[in-house]
């Protein structure tokens, strides 16, 4: 498969795939063998990748009224989530906010506002828990590091599955939004 290489001053190499275009991030010294190498060991994982992008604009579209209600829906279903779990990660919060996001789960800000997908609501209900806790760890820890995820798992040991869960079916989710 082709694919694009972007260069930066990163240390590592990644991929991400976005509408059947494969994006390679690359670090400046390392060669084009070593990318190719990268993309070929990765090929089951883009396999994959593109076999949930066609799932995804296979998905159904939802109407503006069903957003609407996802929207009402969530409003009132994820503060109470927040709220429940805010004690057990030990943290405050400032203002909850529900949007239609075409990708992302949740966001934290800096003065621990907190923002969450209303498409969550198509999401099992522990999937959901799952992004809750994620956003309320983030005001003890602002970035994705091993000790975040302490603080997560802490709380949710379970979290590894839910997130997996979103991995493998959050993109047929958002696609749904996206149309």
């Amino acid at each position: 498969m082709e694919y694009t290489v972007i260069r930066s001053g990163r240390r590592t190499l990644s991929m991400e795939l976005r509408d059947r275009e494969l994006v390679v991030r690359a670090p400046r010294w390392v060669s084009e063998e070593e990318i190719r190498s990268f993309v070929g060991q990765h090929r089951r994982w883009l396999q994959k990748a593109l076999a949930r992008q066609a799932q995804a604009q296979a998905a159904e579209p939802l109407t503006r009224e069903e957003l609407t209600e996802l929207a009402r829906a969530a409003k009132e279903y994820i503060p109470r989530r927040v709220a429940f779990f805010a004690p057990l990660v030990g943290v405050s919060y400032g203002k909850v906010t529900i949007r239609c996001q075409r990708t992302r789960w949740g966001s934290c800000s800096a003065k621990g506002n907190l923002s969450f997908n209303c498409l969550l609501m198509l999401a099992p209900a522990e999937v959901l828990d799952s992004v809750v806790v994620h956003e309320l760890c983030h005001r003890k820890v602002m970035d994705h590091s091993d000790r975040f995820y302490r603080e997560v798992l802490q709380v949710m040991p379970e979290y590894g599955e839910r997130h997996r869960w979103l991995r493998e079916k959050g993109a047929e989710l958002l696609a749904r939004a996206a149309k």
